[in-house]
């Protein structure tokens, strides 16, 4: 710090100069502007007069600017004026040694204040330096009246002026761009006069073309009725090129002390009723919000058992009704509630707003009625929903397994029972006891053609003993009846094998008795009985039931059937070989004149059977071709409502999106009127719902899906799921976007803050809003608090960060400066304000009787007082006295009081 006792000698070398803050170089002082004359002599008048407004309260004056401070005494006494605070005590002596004593204690406490001078020095006061001194005394106008204007990175000089620029905005002729040209012709101060008290000044007759006149009205309205002494000469700004910049600005912060804290008054029965008609609103705000709430939450407490209920039922009808029934849900009743839910929190927020407004307590719901637990409720409720649902899809792939598997389980059981029929008594005959040698061997080549029947049908013994096992695994709701036909069927396919090994042991013990064999019977047989086994597995799988769930999987079972297709050409050649055998047979028999008594001796299955079997595959083969090819149709028409939903919801989904970044640059950039801007959100809100039938037509597009039973979509990576709550959300988002301009209409109606004092606010604040995010920091926020024209110390400052951020979060939202310019710049009911009221309407007894609650106000708040007011027990009290004291502490809480 440069020492401020400097001597003469170094003053005379670089001349007098005055130290500004390094945030305040544009009103360094110029030691070379100081030479103009006219400038000095503005100075000199305008500095004695701003001391002289001062010092008058100390019952002194000053006649001499750079006179009447050289002993220090004036000095520091104006000093003490000024701060409100006692300097050390001064030395009465006339020495000069006792004057540079007490300059120097003036001189210590502006330093202490965080002033830092450059070269000013006691000396150059005491020796009556004029330069000096105007430097000095425009130091201490900076300091203690000028500079709690300013904060961090922002110069006094632009919040005074924007608070200028602020209040002359709407008069004509008046463009406040400086502190010198711009007030040159008067209006200006003319201006600000009228903004604050219009009764003073006719503006509409003031000429811009009339300066003095201007001038000279101006600056004897301030003194006469503002208590602003004149501090300047109409005809020195009048006949100065460029009027002083300092003085202006020095008589411009007069104005700025005098206007910045004006408020209104209001009567004591006004404030009252206005108190009462609030808390009568509130109330029953607040019992529309518990019955709102309770009915939300009784209904939450209904659904979600319903949603909850896993109990499975046993057919696919069954479940797809309880899959129509959830869609009903979802698409019927839910949304409503949805529209509810949101209502509740707005009606919530509104509430409160309302009650911080009034100044009254939070609202506080009921125990279990909190909107976090109506949020805490919802969220069990949407996790119930989505677990109900993929059980339902889960349950009916299920049943749609369990239907393929139990009629596949019918097919086969029903084909092997058909060919068990007899099998028994069969294999438990005894006629090789009396058949004859060849006949014995006939049987013998006859059962092993058995064995080699019985040996092809083990395979679907073991696919029916399969099956039974999986409709087991997936519960099938008709096992019991399932398990016992397959053990019957194990059961007596466990007896077949035992009588076939007992009859092939009796064959064989008589075998040796027989010597001849028909071995074209033979081979017949051991052809035939594989190749009608083939018929017979080819038939039963042109006839299987078949489910597929997509384009590929139908695909792959056509090419599947192309390939036995293309086999059949080789099985019609090895029929035309089995059928050749039994011709040859005939043949044999007609040439050697054989009668045969009857068929095949080793097998069944005649060349008719063979015949017949080949027409029924080659019947079944178109018609699985068919069956293939609808199938097919259907998968195409299943990926055509795909691509169709897919479609839709590539678009509904970025559209959803979109709304949602554009809502939230709405909230931040919003320009006009607040009813303007209402209009356009409710008008941007009804342009949503308007876009409600696409959300439809993805809803019915859905159903179709669900009723193909489709589980899957690559054409989208958008679920329904997906899309509705986004859907919701958007709803949500621009309901509470309006309702937070309506909290602002509220707050502007509420305290009377007209039209014009927003937009004020809003301009002010979007000055200061640097980045453009809708909030700003502490010193930006001071700033601005000091351009809507509040005097701030640090402590003042403290108190209203505490308010405006409460939780040190270190930033100032636009709502929070509206709730303190709301709270701090117009009329607010306070508790001790209604006590006062109560206390007039009283004749200033410290009791109220109820008929002159009845006389002074309207009827119906007269008796809402009467009902909610104690009596009163005081030391005065009387019959019938009631206590208004007790009736505030209810309306505002005791910390208010």
């Amino acid at each position: 710090m440069v020492d401020y006792h400097a001597s003469n000698s170094q003053a005379s070398s670089g001349g007098p100069a005055i130290y500004m803050d390094p945030r305040e170089q544009e009103n360094d002082w110029d030691r070379d502007l100081l030479l103009d004359p006219a400038w000095e002599k503005q100075q000199r008048k305008t500095f004695t007069a701003w001391c002289n407004s001062h010092l008058r309260k100390a019952g002194t004056q000053i006649e001499n600017i750079e006179e009447d401070f050289r002993d220090g005494l004036k000095l520091m006494l104006l000093l003490e004026v000024i701060s409100g605070e006692r300097l050390p005590k001064p030395e009465r002596g006339k020495m000069r040694v006792h004057k540079i004593n007490n300059v120097n204690k003036a001189l210590d406490y502006i330093a202490g204040k965080g002033v830092k001078l450059v070269s000013i020095g006691a000396e150059e006061i005491v020796d009556g330096n004029a330069k000096m001194t105007l430097g000095m005394i425009w130091t201490i106008i900076l300091r203690f009246a000028i500079q709690d204007i300013s904060v961090e990175e922002t110069s006094a000089k632009e919040g005074l002026l924007l608070w200028c620029q602020r209040k002359t905005a709407p008069y004509k002729n008046v463009n406040v761009q400086n502190f010198h040209i711009s007030w040159k012709d008067g209006l200006a101060f003319n201006a600000l006069i009228h903004r604050h008290r219009p009764e003073l000044i006719d503006y509409d007759k003031l000429r811009k073309d009339d300066p003095l006149t201007n001038l000279n009205n101006a600056f004897e309205v301030a003194e006469k009725y503002l208590d602003i002494p004149k501090m300047m000469d109409a005809e020195d700004i009048v006949g100065t090129l460029r009027p002083d910049e300092k003085a202006i600005m020095t008589y411009v912060s007069c104005f700025y002390h005098a206007f910045s804290g004006a408020q209104k008054a209001e009567t004591a029965a006004n404030r009252i009723c206005k108190v009462l008609a609030v808390n009568q609103e509130n109330e029953h705000l607040m019992e529309d919000y518990e019955k709102l709430a309770s009915d939300l939450l009784d209904w939450i407490r209904r659904t979600i058992p319903w949603l909850e209920n896993r109990a499975p039922e046993k057919t696919m009808a069954e479940m797809q009704q309880k899959l129509e029934d959830f869609r009903g849900y979802r698409r019927v009743h839910k949304p409503p509630k949805v529209q509810e839910k949101c209502q509740l929190e707005i009606n919530f927020n509104t509430l409160q707003t309302k009650l911080r407004l009034s100044n009254r307590p939070a609202f506080m719901p009921s125990e279990g009625r909190m909107v976090s637990d109506i949020n805490g409720s919802w969220h069990n409720l949407e996790g119930a929903e989505k677990g109900y649902e993929e059980w339902m899809l889960n349950e009916i792939r299920r049943l749609e397994r369990l239907d393929h598997l139990a009629e596949k389980f019918r097919q086969k059981a029903t084909i092997h029972e058909s060919w068990t029929d007899g099998k028994e008594a069969m294999l438990t005959q005894k006629d090789y006891e009396t058949a004859s040698l060849s006949e014995v061997k006939a049987l013998l080549r006859k059962h092993e053609a058995f064995e080699s029947d019985l040996a092809a049908h083990q395979d679907r013994v073991e696919q029916i003993a399969a099956i039974a096992q999986e409709l087991n695994e997936l519960d099938y709701y008709d096992s019991p009846s399932v398990n016992a036909r397959c053990q019957k069927i194990c059961e007596q396919w466990d007896a077949l094998g035992s009588l076939t090994q007992s009859r092939r042991e009796s064959l064989e013990r008589t075998e040796k008795q027989l010597e001849s064999i028909d071995e074209l019977y033979l081979e017949y047989a051991k052809r035939a009985a594989p190749f009608n086994n083939w018929m017979e597995g080819a038939m039963e799988d042109l006839q299987d039931m078949f489910i597929v769930h997509n384009i590929e999987e139908i695909q792959g079972l056509i090419t599947a059937h192309e390939q036995f297709k293309s086999t059949l050409p080789e099985a019609n050649k090895e029929r035309e070989a089995i059928q050749a055998i039994q011709a040859e047979v005939q043949k044999i028999a007609q040439y050697n004149g054989i009668k045969l008594s009857g068929g095949n001796p080793y097998t069944t299955i005649t060349p008719k059977t063979i015949d017949n079997k080949w027409d029924k595959v080659e019947q079944l083969v178109p018609q699985r071709d068919k069956a293939l090819q609808e199938e097919l149709a259907k998968q195409q028409s299943n990926d055509h409502l795909r691509r169709k939903f897919a479609t839709q919801a590539n678009i509904v989904g970025p559209w959803i999106q979109t709304k949602m970044e554009e809502i939230g640059r709405i909230s931040i950039e919003m320009n006009g009127t607040l009813e303007d801007q209402l209009v356009n959100l409710r008008e941007y809100e009804q342009s949503i719902i308007e876009y409600k039938p696409n959300i439809d037509q993805l809803e019915g597009d859905h159903q179709l899906i669900q009723e193909a039973l489709i589980f899957d979509n690559k054409y989208t990576a958008y679920t329904m799921e997906h899309l509705r709550v986004g859907w919701e959300q958007l709803l949500t988002t621009i309901a509470r976007t309006i309702n937070e301009i309506e909290n602002q209409i509220l707050t502007r109606d509420a305290k009377g803050i007209s039209q014009e004092q927003l937009h004020e606010y809003r301009t002010s604040f979007n000055h200061f809003d640097k980045k453009r995010t809708g909030q700003m920091d502490m010193d930006n926020y001071r700033a601005l608090l000091v351009a809507t024209g509040n005097s701030l110390g640090d402590a003042e400052f403290a108190r209203i960060m505490g308010i405006v951020d409460p939780n040190n979060s270190g930033v100032v939202t636009f709502q929070a400066f509206i709730d303190f310019m709301s709270r701090e710049t117009t009329d607010t009911d306070t508790a001790d304000q209604v006590i006062a009221s109560f206390k007039i309407l009283a004749a200033d007894k410290n009791f109220i009787m109820a008929e002159e609650l009845r006389r002074e106000l309207p009827p119906d708040q007269a008796e809402y007082c009467i009902a909610r007011m104690a009596p009163y027990s005081g030391p005065d009290a009387k019959p019938g006295a009631l206590d208004y004291m007790s009736f505030s502490t209810a309306l505002y809480g005791e910390s208010d009081l």
